[in-house]
């Protein structure tokens, strides 16, 4: 499985229970910047957008453009079907990210997004993400992936390069 991280037994993307084996494996923890070398890629799981993800962000964040709360308007448009808000797919593919960078990214320091495609209610979107640049800063390291968001068709909807400040598994 590689070489396990020598503060807690961390293994590519799973972190063993040190200190007290007879719980098992703790598994969540996001990966440290040793982990994230350039080059590195990886993929999240899948998630379908469904009708009241579109409802609750509208409402939520009051975007009350005509195309997302009026149902009577899908097939009037260019766009066939109900299209959702390109900051929603940033949101839902942000929190597929999550995992990778849990409990150690430090902030998200910059982003730009380029959208590709529509996005409809019921398609399903993951993230395949690339490292594309990690360079240290003090104890942390400032890490760059290129995020593409795939529809269940193999689409390229969304293309978006966060820079996240990253800890550092050497730490503490």
């Amino acid at each position: 499985m590689g070489q396990a991280h020598p503060r807690d037994g961390h293994t590519a993307g799973v972190a063993v229970a040190a200190s007290n084996g007879d719980r098992g494996v703790l598994v969540g923890r996001g990966l440290y910047s040793e982990e994230l070398p350039v080059g590195f890629r990886f993929r999240t799981m899948a998630r379908t957008i469904a009708e009241s993800d579109l409802l609750s962000f509208v409402n939520l964040l009051w975007y009350r453009e005509e195309g997302f709360v009026n149902s009577q308007l899908v097939g009037t448009s260019a766009i066939a079907g109900r299209f959702v808000p390109g900051a929603l797919v940033y949101c839902i593919a942000e929190g597929l990210v999550m995992p990778s960078v849990q409990f150690t990214a430090r902030g998200l320091l910059q982003d730009q997004l380029d959208h590709k495609a529509p996005t409809l209610v019921g398609d399903t979107v993951r993230v395949e993400a690339e490292v594309i640049e990690c360079r240290p800063a003090g104890q942390e390291a400032l890490v760059r992936t290129r995020n593409e968001v795939r529809n269940q068709r193999d689409e390229l909807v969304l293309v978006y390069t966060p820079l996240r400040r990253v800890a550092s598994g050497r730490e503490g």
